[in-house]
């Protein structure tokens, strides 16, 4: 059962419980090991365009990873960890397996909570793409950009997928209410105002006319699992492109193998974004 269904009724325990996702897949730390290390080795050899600076905050970097091709469609992927945690430079083998299909790639840091509200971190990543589509193409990428990223990414690839450069979107194990991590203990960095739940909530924004899709682990905990249905269920009902992507058995964890591999589903799917704009 999903505990948003009787919210009120439960404990502060198990009101955190509900959206702990390392506490509820129990070898997360290795698989985070596994992905930080290969994301190094990703790095490493492709090295040309790191930390460039896009804004005043040390955060504030991008890392390109062009083709040959300028205008080769590129994945922007934003990193998660509930706003407050983690680095782009962690995640930097999840689009290893785009990048082996013939996409650019690119990813942008941002300032983590407490030291930037929610606010801020939707306004920077905003101010990253404005420096992409401004400076892009002379570090070669020029072609269409589908916006991506991963829990914390997915809510703000949602909450960015308005902005002019982006042709779609694939947020993967987002949060699109905010309502409830008020009451959990997330809520001790992040300090949500009503005014950010209500205006950077997806789910309650008037919905953006540009494909997206929602993907989501059948493994995972109940509140990301509804989330992404809900809100492609308010997408549909709009008549707005953009699948609801179940991936059969993958946690919160292992959904973005699907993405790392380049026969995954979710780097397979990419390509049908573009044709749905």
């Amino acid at each position: 059962m999903n505990p948003l269904a009787r919210w009120g009724e439960l404990t502060q325990a198990e009101r955190d419980a509900a959206y702990n996702n390392p506490a509820a897949v129990t070898d997360s730390p290795v698989l985070n090991a596994a992905r930080e290390v290969a994301s190094t080795v990703f790095r490493t050899t492709n090295s040309l365009h790191l930390d460039l600076r896009y804004g005043p905050r040390e955060r504030n970097t991008w890392d390109l990873f062009p083709l040959a091709d300028p205008d080769a469609p590129c994945i922007v992927f934003i990193h998660g960890g509930y706003w407050q945690r983690n680095s782009k430079d962690q995640f930097a083998n999840l689009i290893a397996g785009p990048h082996a299909r013939g996409w650019a790639a690119a990813l942008p840091g941002y300032t983590l909570a407490p030291d930037a509200s929610l606010t801020e971190i939707v306004g920077e990543i905003n101010a990253a793409l404005d420096w992409l589509a401004a400076h892009g193409p002379a570090h070669g990428i020029n072609g269409p950009i589908v916006l991506s990223g991963w829990s914390a990414g997915g809510h703000l690839t949602a909450a960015c997928l308005g902005h002019p450069l982006v042709k779609a979107g694939l947020a993967i194990s987002g949060i699109f209410e905010l309502g409830p991590l008020r009451d959990t203990y997330l809520n001790e960095k992040l300090r949500l105002t009503e005014q950010e739940i209500a205006t950077l909530s997806p789910m309650r924004l008037q919905p953006v006319n540009k494909p997206l899709a929602l993907a989501y682990g059948t493994a995972e905990l109940p509140p990301l699992v509804s989330g992404s249905r809900d809100l492609h269920a308010l997408r549909s009902a709009a008549h707005l492109p953009g699948a609801l992507i179940p991936v059969p058995r993958a946690n919160h964890f292992t959904i973005v193998h699907e993405l790392r591999d380049a026969d995954g589903l979710l780097t397979r799917h990419l390509p049908l974004l573009l044709t749905e704009t």
